[in-house]
């Protein structure tokens, strides 16, 4: 067991609490639902970046490659000024989505470039110009561009031209649970000599201003000066103190102090309740306003003025210390024991990795999947949403709007977070949602599967999962509906830990298998209104992907939904995985097995058959959505991924697993013999020979093997779904034959788009009408692996080069795979297709080592779009390659050589 094992055991066993600490602090806060109190519901208005410098939140806190405990109560990040800049710099800057041509989108360069479980060790670097940051330039440009064209980035504005900038890099490392090493690397890239203001920054959470009564508030804590060191005291989180050194030139910094509560003065033109507030260091060193901070030095704001003289080509060092009193004294914090401590918990850090990552990847594969884990790591946050106090409102503030309790999320008051939680992406996503956290848990359960299951099982806790059962959506709607992936999470979690522990965690899965019976009867009661086994959902988390709006149908107009439909196959498909395996140790989950066993062949039939075709389409050899208006029917056959979905319902159960539970078994024999009309939905291997195959599989899934071959071969066309970079969302059919429907007298039209989205609906910030989603992707390879465990090399499709011979199904999730990772290796011109955004810099030095793990990509070049650090549901990438061993091949009875699939 490396060091960093031994640390999550000790973490596990509750003997240490080494994940107390962690970057756990949000990028953005402004502009989130949970801190908009406004009449309009109009986050994005009513708490503007312009605020965040002035404004005390009310939900959490945000800063630069930030650093906090986990709830939250006292935070470290940086601020820092070039001289030039007419804002300190002391978060992410991005555009709103309202600003954007293609929506919200942060305009900065960082990376995350290591980080472990416990947070023993982990280093990001943030890219800041030299020039005056251009704030109203990439307000103005892309506010004046329209949506067929790019967005304007940093890059685009030339701060970066000359490389006149500064790398700033952050490491942390732990010497013990609270005791905090912070390096700040300064490296200026510039041709002459630089001189950065570098304000380190401690402050503490206000949780005393508004007189909540709920766990989390608190008396108001303080910060002051004790000689090298600022000492900070909670009621509930102790005494901690931040030792700094001198800087670089020998020069003690410039202690600066003040509160963190708004300036009211600046904002409402009302009366300031103190008189320092959050933005004195703003006031102090960019507007150079000396009685801005207290000369008193305490507060709840702290920060140490360094201005650190850069040559060209050179570097600096400044070295902090936060430590728990309780830790015990020592007169060498900063000392020699500081740098050996650092190298060797990064050290710690590497061995880990070697643990997670093969080392039979070769060495430009494994650092992708290193950065695409440590990202993930570093992309978790506080989350607190308290929806009863934040319908309600606080005693010492004004009551919210009325419109208030008419509005989304009024009737989930129960729900209570108050938690780290792994979130999509810091800054554009600073909020969970439940379907992105099933497809995160996938990756993290490689690096910290701890984590991953405790993750799995919060959302499904009473103070989460709403009283009838849904799981919360996000926040700017907790009731909308996402896929249903939570099972599929649940499970692969469980897979995933047991084969890195080598023992099964059965109590993990039975307490999730327990909730997600409340889960999968809401979506039976909820989403199949005629119940006939075919569902709706409407938005479904694919945005645009429709012809119109799935979740505002006009009054008389109703939808079946091939996607909400395969959803739940695929639903069925895990719970019956579940119930097997927890059967194993427990008969009683038998009857609960057999009851998905006929669920999934009830839903199978209904989209196969209801109406003599169900939702298939055989002209096209795909699913489809169905629209019905004034009770006539009217197919939409638009080729899109809701059509290949379904092949993501699809079970390999093993005979020998079935012959262990008598009673499945005899409930699925019957079945099987008296029900003739759904048994053709499961395919079985029959053998010639009369030796038992103790490897025999039965297979479950909702197209029959000729509906296969056509679903795969369509994905595998590069003129229909396949690109170089994986998996379309909408076929390049579309290109030439657009859909266009007709409806209350407006013409809607689906169209082939691989890059941006040209469509307002849902904000226009994503785009599932072309571009590659590695999450599907990675649905569809680990589906297509099941089908090939099954049909081994006799179920062929055709190579997506036409001179080249045929695909296994095992063949073709390898030939996606691939693609998939072409997104993120280097070019034979050394840039990497999703850093096309950087445009001339992406193969220059310090730039071409750099990775975006973008939303989504430009399916026809690979460009990263979206947002730009998703290190939530794009961190598959190193699942991927985690999991990936090569072409599989061969039936599961291939040493039979009369067996065959019926």
């Amino acid at each position: 067991m490396t060091a960093e094992g031994r640390r999550l055991d000790r973490e596990r066993k509750r003997r240490e609490n080494w994940k107390r600490w962690g970057p756990y602090l949000s990028e953005r806060q402004w502009g989130t639902v949970r801190e908009d109190y406004s009449i309009d519901g109009a986050f994005w208005h009513y708490f503007p970046h312009d605020h965040a410098r002035s404004r005390a939140y009310r939900w959490g806190e945000d800063g630069l490659l930030g650093w906090c405990d986990r709830q939250c109560r006292l935070c470290f990040a940086l601020s820092l000024w070039n001289g030039r800049d007419p804002i300190l710099k002391e978060r992410l800057f991005g555009l709103s989505n309202p600003q954007g041509n293609h929506g919200e989108d942060v305009k900065e360069i960082y990376q995350y470039l290591d980080a472990t479980p416990t947070y023993s060790y982990c280093r990001a670097m943030y890219r800041y110009p030299q020039a005056a940051f251009p704030y109203q330039q990439l307000i103005d440009e892309n506010g004046r561009r329209g949506r067929t064209e790019a967005e304007f980035e940093l890059v685009d504005t030339g701060v970066f031209d000359d490389s006149r900038f500064w790398d700033i890099q952050v490491e942390y490392a732990k010497a013990a649970p609270n005791d905090i090493l912070i390096r700040l690397t300064v490296t200026n890239h510039g041709p002459e000599e630089a001189t950065l203001h570098l304000i380190p920054t401690l402050w503490f959470r206000n949780t005393w201003s508004w007189g909540c009564r709920h766990e989390g508030c608190t008396l108001k804590p303080r910060l002051w000066r004790a000689d090298q060191m600022i000492a900070a005291e909670h009621d509930t989180l102790g005494r901690f103190d931040l030792h700094f050194a001198d800087g670089p030139d020998g020069q003690s910094p410039e202690p600066l102090f003040t509160d963190n509560h708004t300036n009211r003065r600046r904002l409402f033109d009302a009366g300031n309740e103190t008189r320092y507030v959050k933005d004195a260091f703003h006031e102090y060193v960019v507007a150079g306003n000396g009685e801005a901070v207290n000369p008193k030095q305490t507060g709840t704001k702290a920060g140490l003025l360094y201005q650190l003289n850069t040559p060209a080509g050179g570097q600096v060092e400044v070295r902090l210390r936060l430590r728990s009193t309780e830790t015990g004294a020592s007169d060498a914090v900063l000392g020699r024991s500081f740098a050996s401590t650092m190298t060797r918990r990064r050290q710690e850090a590497s061995e880990y990795n070697e643990t997670t990552i093969p080392e039979a990847l070769p060495a430009e594969q494994r650092d992708i999947a290193h950065r695409a884990l440590a990202g993930l790591l570093w992309s978790k946050q506080f989350y607190h949403y308290v929806v009863e106090d934040w319908l309600d409102g606080d005693p010492n503030e004004p009551s919210p709007p009325p419109q208030r309790r008419a509005g989304p999320n009024a009737d989930w008051p129960h729900l209570f977070n108050r938690d780290v939680i792994s979130v999509p992406d810091k800054w554009e996503f600073p909020w969970y949602a439940s379907w992105d956290l099933g497809f995160q848990m996938i990756p993290m359960a490689q690096v910290d599967p701890d984590f991953a299951k405790k993750q799995c099982m919060l959302f499904l806790r009473e103070w989460y999962m709403h009283p009838n059962g849904q799981l919360p959506a996000y926040e700017m709607n907790l009731s909308d509906t996402n896929p249903p992936v939570h099972a599929w999470a649940c499970r692969r979690v469980f897979e995933i830990d047991a084969a890195r522990r080598g023992t099964p965690d059965h109590d993990f899965l039975a307490r999730c298998f327990q909730k997600l019976l409340l889960n999968f009867t809401w979506w039976v009661n909820r989403q199949d209104a005629e119940g006939r086994n075919i569902f709706a959902g409407g938005f479904l988390g694919l945005d645009n992907i429709a012809v119109i709006d799935r979740s505002e149908l006009p009054p008389g107009v109703r939808l079946e939904q091939a996607d909400a439909t395969a959803w739940m196959g695929f639903y069925c498909a895990n719970m019956l995985g579940i119930a097997l395996e927890l059967a194993q140790v427990n008969a009683v989950y038998e009857d609960l097995a057999s009851k998905f066993f006929e669920h999934f062949i009830a839903v199978c039939d209904a989209i196969n058959t209801l109406g003599g075709h169900g939702l298939w389409d055989e002209e096209a050899g795909l699913y489809r959505d169905e629209m019905h208006v004034d009770g006539q029917s009217m197919p939409l056959p638009v080729r899109s991924i809701v059509g290949l979905l379904p092949i993501a319902a699809v079970e390999v159960l093993e005979q020998s697993k079935i012959d262990r539970l008598p009673g499945f078994k005899k409930r699925m024999n019957w079945f099987l013999e008296n029900r003739a009309d759904l048994a053709r939905h499961v395919s079985y291997l029959e053998l010639d020979t009369e030796q038992e195959c103790s490897r025999a599989h039965r297979l479950l899934a909702i197209p029959s093997e000729d509906r296969l071959r056509r679903v795969v071969a369509l994905m595998m066309n590069e003129s229909e779904f396949l690109s170089l970079f994986g998996v379309r969302s909408l076929s390049r059919w579309h290109e030439q034959h657009p859909f266009t429907m007709h409806m209350g007298g407006a013409s809607c039209r689906v169209a082939y788009e691989p890059g941006e989205s040209q469509s307002t609906m849902f904000g226009g910030n994503s785009n599932w009408r072309g571009p590659v989603w590695l999450p599907i992707n990675y649905l569809f390879i680990h589906a297509l692996r099941q089908y090939g465990r099954f049909y081994g090399d006799r179920l062929t499709v055709p190579h997506p080069k036409a001179d080249q011979g045929p695909l296994t199904l095992n063949q073709a999730a390898d030939e996606i795979a691939s693609r998939c990772l072409r997104l993120f290796m280097p070019s034979e011109s050394a840039t990497r297709p999703c850093n096309q955004a950087l445009g001339a810099l992406a193969g220059r030095d310090n730039w071409r080592d750099m990775i975006f793990f973008h939303e989504y990509f430009h399916a026809d070049n690979g460009k990263g779009l979206g947002a730009s650090h998703q290190l939530g549901w794009t961190s598959l990438i190193a699942s991927l390659l985690i999991e990936g061993s090569g072409p599989q091949t061969g039936s599961p009875c291939d040493e039979h050589t009369g067996a065959r699939a019926k």
